[in-house]
């Protein structure tokens, strides 16, 4: 009966990793090798685990670890993005990149906050609980397949989808306005579609599409309409920036 019922268990136990394994991969890009790296950066210190030696972990670590990947990648990213930037150009440049905000943005982008296992109630975890696992888990990617993976992620997930070095600088104040501008130029159609979006965090999100001539060009999230619809134009206009800059 106890054989029976430890099969039971892993069987079960397997399941849940399964379904675990898939949401990393979507969020990945590639499958993750071991997934108790994974499961240590969306670990609360509320949870009281303990490792095989029974010291106890949590993220933390991990986000010591992933702070230390962002700021080298993003650093190699500005070097070589800003040739004529000096040092204190490309630590003001990093800094904006790497702040709190911005890493809140990402935490919650990718809802890491719904893998957490903690004991307490996710409203007492705080603002900043989206980018400290954000961090965390950039130490898992690194710990996990190695440098070449994590700043391959780095560079396709966040650099090239978030980071704008022209709006950074305070040149682009809006990139919805220029959307609106050059489809009016264009006489081309455009509108924003919305949708209440309530996720697993307990806060109201708006996920929005935007569509140019009735054609979904981006979507983004956001905690505010006119946020979402500043995150969609910004990546509309990426994804379009080869016809928008012909004169």
């Amino acid at each position: 009966m106890r054989r029976f019922l430890s099969k039971i268990s892993r069987k079960s136990r397997s399941v849940e990793d399964g379904t675990f394994f898939e949401k990393l991969v979507k969020i990945l890009g590639f499958e993750p090798k071991d997934l108790k790296y994974y499961k240590k950066a969306f670990t609360h210190r509320s949870a009281n685990k303990l490792d095989e030696s029974g010291i106890p972990f949590n993220y933390e670590r991990l986000e010591f670890l992933g702070d230390a990947m962002l700021g080298s990648v993003i650093a190699a990213h500005l070097y070589n993005e800003v040739p004529g930037g000096d040092e204190g150009y490309l630590t003001k440049m990093r800094s904006k990149i790497v702040s709190r905000e911005h890493l809140n943005e990402l935490g919650r982008d990718f809802n890491l906050v719904g893998f957490v296992e903690s004991k307490v109630n996710s409203s007492q975890f705080g603002e900043n609980i989206h980018g400290n696992l954000f961090e965390a888990f950039i130490g898992a990617i690194y710990l996990d397949r190695g440098y070449v993976f994590c700043e391959k992620f780095i560079r396709t997930k966040i650099i090239k989808q978030y980071v704008d070095i022209a709006q950074l600088e305070g040149k682009v104040i809006s990139y919805k306005s220029l959307i609106i501008e050059w489809c009016q130029k264009e006489k081309l159609s455009f509108a924003f579609d919305f949708v209440e979006d309530n996720g697993n965090e307990g806060q109201k999100y708006f996920g929005v599409k935007l569509l140019i001539d009735q054609k979904v060009i981006s979507k983004a999230r956001a905690t505010s309409k006119k946020k979402a619809e500043e995150k969609a134009s910004q990546r509309a206009y990426f994804a379009l920036q080869e016809k928008i800059s012909k004169k």
